[in-house]
């Protein structure tokens, strides 16, 4: 099948080597070091996944027509990648695979003439050097985004990324992605602070500000009437018990979590945008919570100030301290 990938980094460059390892032809769309990288040498993914270089076509944008397209830029990128690519996406089956709240509604208006699917990577990437990328912890894809009669779609593309990697079709997908926007509260504070997700969770005073962004989503989730889908061991009642149980108690689960993504250093992908001085999409993780707490009348204050120390370190490109981001995340 050719399958088109737009946007091969940590995430979409990943999918795209497995798809090409299982004898698809896949072209994918990257800038600069990277696609020069991609060009000359293939795509080289290594880690959970096994070691393959991938021989894939590569350009700024989509050079022939596909027979299914996925879409792993950045949430902000969305759009606009969506149009340069319009000529080669009508009538096609578009693979949405991003964090936050907002890619299906964003890549439906942008595209009103393809079949538009969500999914949530559940697996944890890595794109540090141009031309490879590193998977260090495997996970399954879910997908979903049509209900009943109209999940077609959804099958049929559950059933060409089932032939590569684990795939689920969810129903409930909105209660999917609030699970998966809990799971990325642990974004942030690496990219405020340069240090791995396992680092955080290890800092006793980051451990805690993590513990408190999770619950203030989970809280503003509740408001918004949102039914939680189960992924990576949580589930409605553990977040539940997450905003009731005395915070020490609490801690536990961002542990957990943390643990079952294994021993390598884990970035996150935030921090990996701040590394190759690039836009974060930070305002589509914390930010979608900020805005689903003013959709009801409410406040966020610990994403609102994630947030705003996420886009100073874009600014400044200097770090912050662990005593220091407890200070000021915490502060009246």
């Amino acid at each position: 099948m050719r399958v088109g990938v737009i946007g091969a980094g940590a995430v979409g460059g990943a999918l795209a080597a497995v798809l090409a390892r299982d004898g698809h032809d896949v072209q994918v769309t990257a800038r600069g070091e990277h696609l020069a990288a991609i060009r000359s040498n293939g795509l080289l993914l290594r880690g959970q996944w096994g070691e393959y270089q991938a021989k894939v076509d590569a350009a700024e944008t989509l050079e022939k027509a596909p027979e299914l397209v996925l879409v792993a830029t950045k949430a902000q990128d969305t759009v606009s990648a969506l149009a340069d690519n319009a000529g080669y996406l009508r009538d096609i089956p578009l693979l949405v695979v991003q964090n936050g709240l907002d890619g299906l509604s964003g890549a439906r208006r942008a595209a009103p003439n393809s079949d538009v699917v969500g999914a949530l990577a559940m697996f944890a990437s890595s794109y540090l050097s141009p031309g490879a990328i590193t998977v260090t912890a495997s996970g399954p894809l879910y997908v979903g985004g049509h209900d009943g009669e109209h999940d077609v779609p959804t099958r049929y593309i559950a059933k060409v990324l089932g032939q590569v990697l684990p795939v689920t079709v969810l129903p409930n997908f909105v209660g999917a992605q609030w699970t998966k926007l809990v799971v990325n509260q642990v974004n942030a504070l690496p990219a405020i602070t340069g240090l791995s997700v396992q680092e955080v969770v290890a800092n006793a005073a980051l451990l805690r500000v993590l513990t408190l962004s999770m619950r203030e989503t989970v809280r503003i989730a509740h408001k918004n009437h949102v039914d939680f889908e189960a992924l990576q061991g949580l589930n409605g009642l553990r977040l539940r018990l997450l905003t009731l149980l005395p915070l020490p108690l609490a801690e536990q689960l961002p542990l957990r979590l943390v643990a079952r993504m294994g021993a390598v250093p884990n970035p996150g992908s935030t921090l990996q945008s701040i590394r190759r001085g690039q836009a974060t999409e930070i305002d589509y993780l914390n930010g979608a919570v900020v805005r689903a707490a003013e959709a009801v009348g409410l406040h966020a204050p610990i994403n609102a100030a994630l947030v705003e120390l996420v886009h100073e370190v874009e600014r400044s490109r200097q770090f912050i301290s662990a005593a220091d981001v407890a200070r000021r995340v915490n502060r009246p």
